[in-house]
Parts: structure tokens; C-alpha cells; sequence
């Protein structure tokens, strides 16, 4: 994952391409180069009404595009701003499974000026594939996906 650094920072700092531009990039490119990345997806935080909107993905088409805070894997990161990973979504209470194929979930949020915007969400078909070298990948992505918004 380290390798894939210097892309990561290079897709983010395309300035001819808009934010969202470079976020649907940025999944699309996080998808296909690892493995074990089946779905990638930004959330942004609504403070207002607590609610998290989906912005961009790559993977599966989802009906969950709005999660209130507190429900799901998402809602908690939302609530809690700490990074939850999952081994086996079926032994979740509060889990919102987005596809039967789902079987892991990892998800980070993203702090701008030290507040929780949103999060990466990624799920894999895989059991137990995340690591913390991964939460260490996604904060760096997060990190870097906060210096353009």
C-alpha cells in the first residue's frame, strides 16, 4: 500500500479536475490496485441534521447513501471519530448490510481543522483482510483528502 502513495497524492493534486473529480478517482483507483478494497466509498457529515451522505464510490451500486449518526458501521465512526474495523460483519448488532457479499468492513473518518467531516468506507468479500497497516493507509489517505477540501 505504501507504493501507492505517490498516486494517491498526485490524483488529490490535480487541480484540473474538481474535488469530487478527484474523490471518484481516488475510489476508483483505491478499488482496483488493492485487492482486498471491493467497495470505496466517501461519506460527508451533515452536522445539522446527523446524517452522513454518500459523495463518491467505486464498487457496487448502494441504497444506502444517507446513515443517520449511530447507525451502522458509518454511524458509529460518525459519533465515536474513531476507526472501526470489522472482521466479520455478521457478528455486528448494528451493522447495514449493503450487500450479501460484504463480509468485513474498515471504516476512518476525516478531520478537517480537527472535526469529523466524514470517512473512508471500505468493505471487502474477505474476512478478517484488515490490518493496521491499512487504518495507517487510510488515515494517510484521509490526511491527504483533507488538504483539498
Amino acid at each position: 500500500m505504501n507504493q501507492h502513495r505517490t498516486k494517491i497524492k498526485e490524483i488529490l493534486s490535480d487541480k484540473q479536475q474538481s474535488i469530487n473529480e478527484r474523490l471518484q478517482q481516488l475510489c476508483d483507483f483505491l478499488q482496483t490496485k488493492i485487492a482486498h478494497y471491493d467497495w470505496v466509498g466517501f461519506y460527508f457529515a451533515n452536522h445539522d441534521t446527523q446524517t452522513l451522505h454518500l459523495q463518491t464510490f467505486a464498487g457496487d451500486p448502494t441504497d444506502h447513501t444517507t446513515i443517520p449518526f449511530g447507525k451502522g458501521i458509518c454511524g458509529q465512526v460518525a459519533v465515536s471519530d474513531k476507526n472501526f474495523v470489522v472482521g466479520d460483519v455478521h457478528a455486528q448488532d448494528n451493522y447495514i448490510a449493503c450487500s450479501i457479499h460484504v463480509k468485513s468492513e474498515i471504516v476512518v473518518p476525516l478531520f478537517k481543522n480537527d472535526k469529523n467531516i466524514g470517512q473512508i468506507d471500505i468493505d471487502s468479500r474477505l474476512l478478517n483482510p484488515f490490518t493496521e497497516a491499512d487504518e495507517r493507509f487510510l488515515e494517510f489517505v484521509n490526511s491527504e483528502v483533507a488538504k483539498i477540501l
